[in-house]
C-alpha cells in the first residue's frame, strides 16, 4: 500500500507562534519493518530536496563542451541521460550508507501520526526524527515501548492509548524525557501506575483511564506539574490521601472505578474545576467537598448516594473508642500540654502534630485517629439528598448540635447559602 505521507505547515497557539510540520503515516495497515521503509524514504526525501548533491561529493552541473558556442548548449544524448541516472543512483546509495551509519536526521518533522498501524514494536528509524515534538502511537497492537523512544529529547507530548501495555511496557526510565507534558496511555493492560511514571515531574496531563489498575501509591504526590489526571474506568477500590496534595490539577477523572469513599484531603485541590466520580459505590462525600468553591464540574450519577443510601453502609459507620494513646493526645493537645523534641521520640512528635479539628464548630475537641464517622444529608433542588461525611470527636456531638453543616459556611447569611447553591448548580448538570 503506497503511504500518504505529507508535511503540513501547523500554527501554534501560543505568543511565539512556530510552524511545525506533520508526517502523517496513519491508517495505513504498517507492520515496523514497512514503517522503517517509509520512515527512511520520508527522510531521503527530504535531504534530497534540501541537500545539494555536493553535500555528497558529487558532480551538480556539467562543464560545458568544448568548441561549443558562446552561451549555447549541444543536445543532450542518450549517454547524458544514462549519467544522470547513475548520479542519482549514487547519490541515493550514498544517502541510504548515510541513514544505515545514523549520519542523517529528520530535523524538520515536530509531529509523527503512526496511529491504527499494525506495530508490536517501534523502529528503530524514529530517533532519526530528533526534533520530535508528539508521537502518536495510539490504537496500535504494542505490548512494550522500546528504550530507544527515550533518544527524543524534544517530545512535549506521546499517545500511547488503545494498544496492549502491560506494566513492564515502558521504558526502565523515563524522566529523561523531562520536557514530556502529556502521556496518554488510557486503554491498555495496566494493572498498576507505573512507577517510572512517578518520577516525571514535568508530567501536566496524565491518562490512565480504561486499565485494570487497583493502586496509586502515594508517591503521586511527586507529580506536582499535574493539570488534569484521568483514572477513570479502572478498579480502584481507593485513592490516597496524597492525592490531596497535587495543588495544580484541575481536572480529576475518577469515574466507573469501585471506590466506597473519598480522602479528606480532596478539599485541598483548591484549583479543582473538575471532579467526576460516576459510577462507583460511594454512600456519602467528605464534608469539604463544599469548600472547593472553584468547582465547575461535578459527576455523581449512579452512585448509592444519589440513587439510594445502603443499609450497609450505614451500619459500617461504626464508632471505635479511642486508644489510650488517642485520649492522652488530646489531652496533651488539648491542654497545651508544653514539650519538646528531647521529651518525646519523633514517632510521638508526628503522631502529636496529625491532629484533627472535630467539624462541630461549638465543640473544642479534637482526634487524631479515632473519630466518629457521622453522616449529614443536605438537601439539593428537593431531588436528591446526598450525604456528607463528618468527622466528629465524639458521638454526643452528632446529637447535640445537628445543625453544624451551616456553621461551615463563610461569615454572611448569603454565603452560608452559597456551597449548597454551588453543588446543586453541578450536581445537576
Amino acid at each position: 500500500m503506497a503511504a500518504n505521507m505529507y508535511y503540513s505547515s501547523e500554527s501554534s497557539d501560543s505568543e511565539t507562534a512556530v510552524d511545525t510540520s506533520s508526517l502523517d503515516l496513519s491508517y495505513l495497515m504498517l507492520d515496523a519493518d514497512s514503517l522503517a521503509v517509509h520512515l527512511k524514504n520520508s527522510i531521503r526525501e527530504q535531504h534530497l530536496q534540501n541537500k545539494d548533491a555536493k553535500h555528497y561529493g558529487l558532480p551538480t552541473t556539467r562543464e560545458k563542451p568544448a568548441g561549443g558556442s558562446e552561451g549555447g548548449t549541444r543536445p543532450r544524448t542518450a549517454g547524458d541521460q544514462d549519467i544522470d541516472a547513475r548520479i542519482s543512483q549514487v547519490s541515493i546509495s550514498n544517502m541510504d550508507a548515510d541513514l544505515d551509519r545514523d549520519n542523517v536526521h529528520d530535523t524538520i518533522t515536530h509531529k509523527l501520526l503512526l496511529q491504527h498501524n499494525m506495530l508490536l514494536t517501534l523502529p528503530f528509524e524514529i530517533i532519526k526524527f530528533s526534533k520530535l515534538r508528539s508521537l502518536d502511537l495510539s490504537s496500535n497492537n504494542l505490548t512494550h515501548v522500546n528504550d530507544f523512544l527515550l533518544q527524543l529529547p524534544e517530545l512535549q507530548t506521546l499517545f500511547l492509548h488503545n494498544n496492549s501495555l502491560a506494566d513492564d511496557g515502558l521504558p526502565k526510565d523515563m524522566s529523561v524525557l523531562d520536557k514530556l507534558r502529556e502521556l496518554n496511555l488510557s486503554g491498555n493492560h495496566l494493572t498498576r501506575v507505573p512507577n517510572q511514571l512517578y518520577e516525571m515531574t514535568g508530567i501536566r496531563y496524565l491518562y490512565l483511564g480504561n486499565n485494570q489498575i487497583t493502586e496509586v501509591l502515594p508517591d503521586i504526590k511527586a507529580m506536582q506539574s499535574l493539570q488534569v489526571l484521568n483514572l477513570g474506568g479502572n478498579l480502584l477500590e481507593t485513592v490516597p490521601d496524597e492525592l490531596g496534595e497535587l495543588q495544580q490539577l484541575g481536572s480529576l477523572v475518577l469515574c466507573d472505578n469501585r471506590l466506597r469513599n473519598l480522602p479528606r484531603s480532596i478539599s485541598n485541590l483548591t484549583r479543582l474545576r473538575s471532579l467526576l466520580l460516576h459510577k462507583n459505590n460511594l454512600c456519602c462525600l467528605p464534608v469539604g467537598a463544599v469548600k472547593l468553591r472553584g468547582l465547575m464540574e461535578l459527576s455523581l450519577r449512579d452512585n448509592p448516594l444519589v440513587t439510594r443510601f445502603v443499609n450497609s453502609c450505614a451500619r459500617e459507620l461504626m464508632y471505635n473508642p479511642p486508644s489510650l494513646l488517642e485520649l492522652a493526645a488530646r489531652v496533651i493537645k488539648l491542654k497545651k500540654v508544653e514539650y519538646t523534641y528531647q521529651d518525646l521520640p519523633q514517632t510521638l512528635v508526628t503522631y502529636l502534630s496529625n491532629g484533627q479539628r472535630c467539624v462541630n464548630p461549638k465543640c473544642k475537641g479534637m482526634y487524631f485517629t479515632s473519630c466518629v464517622e457521622h453522616i449529614k444529608f443536605v438537601d439539593f433542588c428537593g431531588m436528591y439528598r446526598v450525604p456528607l461525611m463528618h468527622y466528629l470527636c465524639s458521638s454526643r456531638c452528632s446529637s447535640k448540635t445537628p445543625d453544624y453543616y451551616r456553621a461551615l459556611s463563610s461569615e454572611s447569611d448569603s454565603e452560608e447559602d452559597e456551597p449548597a447553591a454551588r453543588m446543586k448548580r453541578v450536581l445537576l448538570g
